[in-house]
């Protein structure tokens, strides 16, 4: 019987429409049965509409239906993906930058870790908790797909809070990887590495072509000053720690107390870092969304192509046995040896048709598990605050967040806690 698939947070249209191109490019997975769910039912009808569209260019023939209702949406799922934003970009987004900088404490995405990432969490952790009770009746055994930032903390909390299977996926291994390659010269196809650590902070532990290691290679170009504009940050970091980490130099900045500065203007130009980027991004989507919508409900031939996102390998992996390699986030149960056990690192994961099998790391670097432990003591406070309701966990984090810390005295850190969690209002449940 062809797999049901919910799309949870179906009207990021352009976003679904890579991953029901990625789905239904696979021969075996023409019939599937898709259900699309969003609270913006116009939003959602868009998706509809985008849906029926790929399904014709490619010429298969799935079952498609939309709703606002998402119990109906989950009811005996085999796999739901989620690719919600609670709050949105207004308020929350704008909220999380806003106030901030009136702190004195600037971004770029805030969307990970950092003061946004915590409250990102914040909202969201509620939500995703709640609709894994809604799986836990209605489809027990389905995999959960999750798409959703703050990435390790979700899957974390999912992972503490509900008995549901949980993979996070993000595209930043493979993504970085082939960036890598053109800063070389290489082909991505030509590209064999390992990577692991956890989302955002997971770095190349081998990076090779035909087995000659790429590294010398990489190095160069960090010492000789020729990065790409774009990718300061992390040639330095590859210049300090010896390893390239996976995640975008935009990203990586706010993750470190190094590259952003308030006293420093000399460094934000120095590594090119886009201050306030997210809003920038959020904006001129907004401003193109109707001439989007009306080229994508319009008659103009649709083009799919595969995108780089796992989603649609993993399931077609379960459902025709065929192995693939994915990088996937998963519990720290024994795979890495120098971080804590239960936390959610991103792994290579072997699939076949019996689930996920995540690949044993071993021990990472010192020099990087003790980096990427700065990271995980945020995020473990931080589901800690979501799951128990304490406010001083909230405050715990903000105090340890690396680049928060860099910027602001604890009473700060602490005002700004409490202004942003009056600004949320009942987006983030009471804390106490």
């Amino acid at each position: 019987m062809a797999p049901t698939i919910a799309f949870i947070g179906a009207g990021s249209t352009v976003f679904a429409k890579n991953l029901l191109g990625d789905i239904l490019s696979f021969e075996e997975l023409g019939d599937v049965s898709f259900r699309l769910f969003d609270i913006d039912a116009e939003r959602l009808k868009t998706s509809e509409a985008v849906a029926h569209r790929v399904a014709a260019t490619l010429g298969v023939t799935p079952r498609i239906e939309a709703t606002t209702d998402r119990r109906r949406a989950l009811d005996g799922a085999d796999y739901a993906i989620n690719m919600i934003q609670v709050g949105g970009y207004k308020p929350s987004t704008v909220i999380d930058f806003e106030i901030p900088t009136k702190h004195g404490l600037r971004q770029t995405i805030a969307d990970t870790l950092g003061i946004g990432g915590i409250m990102r969490a914040l909202r969201t952790i509620p939500v995703v908790l709640d609709m894994a009770r809604d799986m836990e009746a209605l489809c027990p055994d389905v995999l959960l797909l999750n798409y959703t930032n703050p990435m390790a903390m979700l899957c974390t909390a999912l992972n503490r809070g509900s008995s549901i299977e949980t993979v996070g996926l993000c595209h930043s291994v493979p993504l970085t990887a082939s960036q890598l390659g053109q800063d070389l010269g290489i082909e991505y196809r030509d590209l064999t590495y390992f990577a692991a650590g956890i989302n955002h902070m997971a770095f190349y532990l081998r990076f090779e072509r035909d087995g000659e290691d790429l590294y010398p290679a990489l190095r160069e170009i960090a010492q000789s000053g020729r990065a790409p504009e774009n990718n300061r940050v992390r040639y330095d970091l590859l210049r300090h720690f010896g390893y390239f980490v996976t995640e975008s130099s935009e990203h990586f900045a706010e993750y470190v107390p190094w590259y952003i500065k308030r006293d420093r203007p000399d460094l934000i130009e120095r590594f090119r870092i886009p201050l306030d980027e997210y809003p920038r991004r959020c904006e001129a989507q907004i401003a193109g969304w109707q001439a989007l919508r009306d080229r994508l409900e319009g008659d103009e031939p649709l083009k799919v192509v595969r995108s780089p996102e796992y989603g649609s390998r993993i399931i077609h992996a379960r459902e025709t046995g065929k192995t693939r390699v994915v990088y996937g986030n998963v519990a720290n149960n024994g795979i890495i040896d120098n971080l804590p056990s239960g936390i959610t690192v991103e792994v290579p994961c072997v699939v076949d048709r019996s689930g996920l099998h995540p690949m044993h790391v071993g021990s990472l670097p010192v020099e990087l598990a003790a980096l990427i432990q700065t990271n995980v003591n945020v995020q473990t406070l931080t589901v800690e605050a979501a799951l128990t309701g304490r406010r001083d966990h909230v405050v715990h984090a903000a105090l340890l967040d690396p680049h928060t810390a860099a910027e602001l005295d604890p009473d700060q850190i602490v005002a700004l806690v409490d202004e942003l969690l009056a600004a949320h209002g009942q987006l983030i449940p009471a804390l106490a």
